[in-house]
């Protein structure tokens, strides 16, 4: 993917101010920085979800911006939302199946092997799953649909730290099917264990790009950029 000074409003906010930036086949990007710069919005712009936006979105070569979000998803990009969005009447099994595609390199039994934690609850309804679980079974259904490139929007949020270890390990193990990851992340120690590369937003631009270890030795842009629980 490529973006080419994107732009994006909420009614008369500009919140996207000119994004520029890549993912290449088989990397894993993190986009990082405070609450309110847009992070989120980037996501709903590359999938067709904010109404009004400018510039271009580039996947696989072809512009997608201004795509519906159905046929951006059939190009084989797939978002897993913050709030996760499962259905909770229907059972872990029924989710899977009702977004699995035919020609999906992962299948349902795939994810369910992928992750044991849901397998063992495949007859229970999602909204009796706990918060992990939820998210399991987010990135799953995502899966089944057999995207090129997976967008996950903090992923960890709110999660005891041994489910963020099984995370870290589950985006390990995915990444090295060769599928492309884009993350928005709040925890730097997770970005730093499963990204290739940082960027870094501020009023709604990528203020800052390079890798962890870059990160590491740059005290100003962690200092400038991001929050104090990202120290």
């Amino acid at each position: 993917m490529e973006v080419r000074g994107l732009r994006g409003w909420y009614g008369k906010s500009e919140i996207l101010q000119g994004m520029d930036f890549t993912v290449n086949a088989g990397e894993t990007v993190a986009l990082l920085g405070r609450n309110g710069v847009g992070k989120t919005t980037t996501m709903r712009a590359l999938t067709g979800l904010l109404a009004r936006t400018e510039g271009d979105i580039f996947f696989e070569g072809q512009s997608i911006l201004g795509c519906p979000t159905h046929v951006v998803a059939r190009k084989g990009i797939a978002l897993v939302p913050e709030h996760r969005g499962i259905f909770a009447t229907l059972t872990v099994e029924e989710n899977l199946r009702l977004a699995a595609r035919q020609d999906s390199r992962w299948s349902v039994e795939d994810v369910l092997k992928l992750f044991p934690a849901i397998a063992r609850r495949r007859s229970t309804p999602g909204g009796k799953l706990s918060g992990g679980e939820q998210q399991l079974l987010s990135i799953g259904r995502a899966l089944v649909t057999g995207p090129k490139l997976l967008l996950l929007d903090e992923p960890t949020e709110g999660l005891a730290p041994i489910i963020v270890d099984q995370l870290v390990d589950l985006m390990k193990t995915v990444k090295q099917s060769g599928l492309s990851i884009l993350l928005v992340e709040q925890s730097l120690e997770v970005c730093q264990k499963v990204a290739d590369r940082l960027l870094i937003l501020d009023h709604g631009v990528v203020a800052w790009s390079g890798t962890a270890g870059d990160l590491s030795h740059d005290p100003h842009a962690r200092s400038t950029y991001l929050t104090l629980e990202n120290p």
